[in-house]
């Protein structure tokens, strides 16, 4: 394994100091299907009493009305995300109605055989509130419903400008250098992308937890999985099935050559894909037999959010404008890490160690070289991924990186030895030992396979008796874990106000409309 080992200075440059990373912030969004208490999935509204999924700040809906979405606003500490993250479960926990609880993994719970069951998110009766509910009928019918009842976490992360001011000061390459400090930022976050693209296998491996699915989630589908046990199926040594092809997965989108080797290409990829009609998409129709429309266009991409991708460039959007539009204008702000399956024994669905983990990576990712990412390379990639997703925890599992090959175990343990500086260097600046711990419990992964989220979710799915009563019992614990945590007083009556300010920002917004929501979408097509 000689050339893929690498000295200290080459991952962590003598110049850097923890005052440059001290402006880190980071936020969490977890989703988590509402489950009724016989198992399957809720039939009912949004708890009314959580406020407007539509204008809320940090409780919505995502793809349907039962699948919850928390959002952290971002902190500079992952502390006090996590903490904010509890407050948030905690808050939607008093308010679940009829007995039912938040599902703890990321592969749904009980579906009946009907995708009709799956009811779609609403929004109320305003334009924006339609488009959205639209926007969902459209994935279901092009993609199946069933698909995306899949939960995960999505992790955003940006450096401060002090940090990318030092790397530019930095530069051997004239080109870099002359650049404003906006597009040399997003220049080196387009290098972060490409690098954790590249680990994507190494995150798969160590957090993956989706190596079962209900029985009922496969009906209809095609697949190898064997049963566990009674109600179950899995792939005997699978790490992470949401992140394969039983996941989120879009074949009109692999043809797309959308790449992230700059931004203004990525931005011009993404535009063709929301501009240009694709014919299995346009033989569905634009409406049923009743006249209502079932998808925003036939195009390959219905609007820029359908795109399904590993790590995405964001920028906050001001009023009015797409994603594409506020990554046009201020550059990449943030990254969005999204191959993080949810963590079923953590009662928010993500612990310190992932979340020091995944921080560590995406700064390694950040300051290490990397080059343009080709297509030859890129099916390295999706080769060592669907290895890892399907049969990463098998004896003889290899990664393949610069034609040449690796049994995981060591491919695995020298990135995570590569990393240990900057644990070091993430713990300095935090004055903590969080990091090097995170480090440490990814190593015991790699040194005992069966130590891995994967490993103990089969074997606990097992003892159970199957995903749904695993699934029951975890559910029942974490309701406890809500229930006790106190909120403070100055806490709950921030999210009281929260609810009510989001159902009057709701009605204000159907009381404004000036025009039909068949003019509104005319518009946008």
């Amino acid at each position: 394994m000689s050339q893929l080992e690498s000295t200290t200075q080459d991952v962590l440059p003598n110049w850097v100091d923890s005052s440059l990373l001290k402006g880190m912030l980071r936020g969490i969004e977890r989703e988590s299907l509402r489950m009724q208490s016989n198992g399957f999935l809720s039939q009912s509204q949004h708890p009314k009493s959580l406020g407007s999924a539509l204008t809320h700040p940090h409780i919505t809906t995502d793809y349907s009305e039962a699948l919850m979405e928390f959002i952290t606003p971002p902190k500079d500490s992952i502390k006090k995300a996590l903490d904010y993250l509890m407050d948030i479960h905690a808050v939607a926990n008093q308010h679940l109605e009829n007995d039912e609880k938040l599902w703890p993994m990321s592969m749904p719970c009980m579906l009946d055989s009907s995708d009709d069951r799956i009811p779609l998110a609403q929004y109320g009766t305003s334009n924006i509130g339609l488009f959205k509910t639209l926007y969902r009928r459209g994935l279901g019918v092009r993609y199946g419903r069933r698909m995306q009842t899949i939960s995960g976490v999505h992790y955003n992360l940006s450096f401060p400008d002090e940090l990318f001011e030092a790397l530019q000061a930095q530069e051997q390459d004239k080109k870099l250098k002359a650049l404003s400090l906006q597009d040399y930022r997003s220049e080196r976050y387009m290098g972060l992308i490409r690098n954790f693209i590249r680990l994507t296998p190494l995150v798969m491996f160590l957090i993956g937890a989706s190596p079962a699915v209900c029985q009922c989630f496969m009906v209809g589908r095609d697949h190898h999985l064997l049963p566990l046990v009674k109600g179950t199926l899995y792939s005997p040594y699978a790490t992470a099935l949401r992140m394969g092809r039983f996941g989120y997965q879009n074949s009109a989108q692999k043809q797309l050559g959308i790449h992230y080797n700059n931004l203004k290409d990525y931005l011009k990829g993404l535009q063709k894909a929301v501009k240009t009609s694709y014919k299995p998409f346009k033989h569905l129709g634009l409406k049923d037999q009743n006249g209502e429309p079932i998808q925003i266009n036939d195009h390959v991409l219905q609007i820029e959010n359908e795109y399904y991708s590993l790590v995405r460039p964001k920028q906050v959007p001001q009023a009015g404008e797409t994603p594409s539009q506020a990554l046009a204008n201020r550059g990449i702000g943030y990254v969005e890490l999204r191959a993080v399956d949810v963590n079923p024994y953590s009662p928010i669905g993500i612990n310190e160690d992932t979340a020091g983990f995944l921080e560590i990576v995406a700064l390694y990712c950040l300051l290490q070289d990397s080059p343009a990412l080709l297509s030859d390379e890129q099916d390295v990639i999706e080769q060592n991924q669907a290895e890892v997703v399907n049969r990463g925890r098998a004896p003889n599992v290899e990664m393949i990186e610069n034609g040449q090959s690796y049994p995981i175990e060591d491919w695995c343990a020298m990135y995570l030895k590569r990393m240990q500086p900057l644990a070091k260097l993430l713990d300095a600046t935090y004055e903590t030992d969080l990091y090097a711990n995170a480090l440490n419990t990814m190593q015991t992964r790699v040194d005992e396979v069966d130590a891995t989220l994967s490993a103990l979710m089969v074997g606990d799915t097992r003892e159970h008796g199957g995903m749904w009563h695993f699934g029951q019992m975890l559910a029942q614990q974490h309701t406890a874990v809500y229930a006790q945590h106190q909120l403070s007083a100055e806490t709950a009556a921030y999210f009281k106000q929260a609810a009510k300010a989001s159902i009057q920002q709701q009605q204000q917004l159907e009381q404004d409309q000036s025009i039909s929501f068949e003019e509104y979408l005319a518009q946008f097509q």
